[in-house]
């Protein structure tokens, strides 16, 4: 059994990250999943939220929203539509989008998938916000 696993995290844009790591937690459609060396191959659709990975005794994170991870041959492939190290979060624009997207919702006139579009959008402003270490009311 290796000692460590790949991760490769992937946007359409550019890849991400790309480097050995001791443990990796990402946001899956049911729940975190905590992946080790070893783990069995999945498949799993993302959520938006946050994917956490140790290596060197640190953990360190990123915002994913969308897309798939694949586990297979102590190899993790993070496919997501969004990607962001928390350095490269521009707290303003998420606070002025999660005020936006709060603004429509309160007032909401729209239909089912539009609603559930500005709430996913709404979520990803709130992840953004606390990755940049701002906390979510201000």
């Amino acid at each position: 059994m290796a000692q460590q696993l790949q991760l490769e995290v992937v946007t359409p844009e550019r890849r991400v990250l790309s480097e050995p790591v001791d443990a990796v937690t990402v946001p899956g459609l049911g729940g975190e999943l905590g992946i080790l060396p070893g783990h069995t191959p999945l498949i799993s659709q993302l959520q938006t939220g946050v994917l956490s990975y140790t290596t060197g005794g640190r953990t360190l994170q990123l915002h994913v929203s969308g897309g798939f991870v694949e586990v297979k041959d102590d190899h993790v492939s993070v496919l997501a539509e969004v990607a962001e190290r928390p350095e490269e979060i521009d707290a303003a624009r998420a606070r002025l989008s999660r005020e936006h997207v709060e603004k429509q919702l309160n007032a909401w006139s729209g239909t089912e998938e539009d609603f559930e579009k500005a709430r996913a959008k709404l979520e990803r402003s709130v992840v953004r916000l606390q990755l940049a270490g701002v906390t979510a009311k201000n």
